[in-house]
């Protein structure tokens, strides 16, 4: 019962900041579409933000393990890495509101450090697994890189007035990790050109001037 309650929190609250945007929910709001008195919303979960992160998390392992659990039989570390990095991408553009929400909130510093819930704990496992099969030295170590990558790239395709479009974030990704780009869900036929940086020297930027 206590289980199955926690999961009807977390979902009516996905659904609600998909609609309304964090502000715009209440734990209120969210313990009548749970079906819940107002107190078991604040028995399961210390307030809305550490709700708004396990729910977060909860929906990024589902939708990871959804994507995993949709590939053949025999399906590549490779295919399985790949699905992995598309399915948390795909996030981003499928619930901005509950994304750019949960990204806002832990890279808060004034609502405290990050909390490594149960819900967060099972998001890790999968991906600590794909990467061991994948063939990563330290799947712990690899594991925070690629968190942070994904989490970037998240913010790249989610950041207000400069998002960046998914395909080239995508493409960096699936370079570092020597992915082909037709593996997974591509959101266009053929790689994006990736062109070098250009350098220039002090003296060439005072030339420019």
């Amino acid at each position: 019962m206590r289980r199955r309650s926690r999961r009807r929190i977390m979902r009516a609250t996905v659904e609600l900041v998909d609609q309304y945007g964090y502000a715009g929910t209440t734990l209120g709001d969210i313990a009548e579409r749970a079906g819940l008195a107002r107190g078991l919303v604040s028995y399961y979960f210390d307030g809305k933000r550490l709700l708004m992160q396990s729910a977060t998390h909860r929906m990024m392992h589902l939708t990871l393990a959804e994507a995993l659990d949709g590939l053949p039989d025999g399906a590549s570390a490779d295919a399985r890495l790949a699905a992995a990095i598309d399915a948390v991408l795909g996030l981003a553009l499928e619930h901005p509101r509950v994304m750019r929400s949960h990204l806002a909130l832990i890279l808060d510093p004034d609502v405290g450090a990050f909390v490594q819930d149960p819900e967060q704990q099972q998001l890790g496992s999968i991906l600590r697994e794909l990467l061991r099969e994948w063939g990563a030295a330290d799947p712990v170590a690899e594991h925070a890189v690629l968190r942070s990558a994904l989490m970037g790239g998240c913010i790249g395709v989610l950041l207000p007035g400069a998002s960046a479009p998914l395909a080239p974030i995508r493409a960096d990704l699936f370079a570092r990790y020597g992915l082909d780009w037709t593996m997974g869900v591509p959101p266009q036929p053929e790689a994006p050109e990736r062109p070098r940086p250009v350098r220039c020297d002090a003296e060439e930027l005072r030339r420019a001037r």
